[in-house]
């Protein structure tokens, strides 16, 4: 269990149906028409975003830079699932059905009116995307590697086409369509799926990243082109599944790699334990 743990201001939340703490920190469960979505407590920290220069199947836009969150938020353990947003939507846009499989097939503005539906029927969530240092700090979970379980790549962990593996490493399974959210392991913060299944749409618009440190980025001010981050089962080569690794595409386009997570902002305070 976690030490000198940064809880919410507001504890347990009001949105919270039931809550705990493990081996990978606090949790609370929201539940709406029977649908019920966990949520991890993120503390603040400060961590390297990007990746360096000699990390293997890099990109240009992945420029090393300190960036310290100086505020905790709730981030869900999972993507959206398919059952969630047909309560919420009222339809399901997916292409590989099933209740616990990731909604897909979503773009970034589809996204923005799914978090708009629900926090108009409840504000206290304050849902919203990620921010896209916000996103990489959980994928991370305290690690420097290209994943945060290491230096390679396998379909044991990640849902991705292993038959394109990650700087001369084995092949693995293609699973070719998406799976369960819950299906593989969590990270160290108790997050599944950062690594593969569907892309996740960030709420930046793309842009470079500044190479002084920097404390809560927001991204670009303006763009063509949101972020997407964490690879996918459709991934053309494994680098893209790292965590460094970004995406940006038009806030229209849909696909059927493209899915998102949510987070819920929130002030904290330190617990005194």
């Amino acid at each position: 269990m976690r030490q000198h743990t940064i809880f919410p201001a507001a504890f347990p939340e009001s949105w919270a149906s039931d809550w705990g703490e493990d081996e990978y920190g606090l949790w609370m469960g929201f539940t709406y028409k029977g649908v019920r979505h966990d949520f991890r407590w993120i503390e603040p920290g400060t961590f390297t975003m990007g990746s360096p220069k000699n990390e293997p199947e890099r990109d240009d836009d992945e420029t090393q830079h300190e960036v310290t969150l100086t505020q905790g938020f709730w981030l869900a353990e999972t993507t959206v699932t398919q059952a969630l947003w047909k309560v919420v939507m009222g339809d399901d846009p997916s292409s590989f059905k099933g209740e616990h499989l990731p909604v897909e097939q979503v773009s970034w503005e589809d996204a923005q009116r799914f978090i708009a539906k629900m926090n108009g029927m409840k504000p206290e969530l304050q849902m919203c995307l990620p921010t896209e240092a916000q996103w990489e700090y959980c994928c991370r979970a305290g690690t420097t590697t290209p994943f945060y379980f290491g230096e390679q790549i396998s379909s044991a962990l990640v849902n991705f086409d292993g038959t394109e593996p990650y700087n001369n490493g084995r092949k693995s399974e293609y699973r070719r369509q998406t799976v369960e959210v819950k299906l593989l392991p969590p990270n160290d913060w108790g997050l599944y799926g950062m690594h593969g299944n569907v892309l996740e749409w960030c709420q930046d618009w793309f842009g470079d990243y500044p190479v002084q440190p920097i404390d809560d980025p927001q991204g670009a001010e303006t763009g063509s082109a949101r972020v997407l981050r964490g690879g996918s089962w459709f991934s053309h080569g494994s680098k893209h599944c790292r965590s460094a690794s970004r995406f940006n595409y038009d806030t229209s386009l849909r696909f059927y790699s493209f899915g998102f997570r949510l987070a819920l902002g929130h002030r904290a305070v330190q617990s005194g334990q």
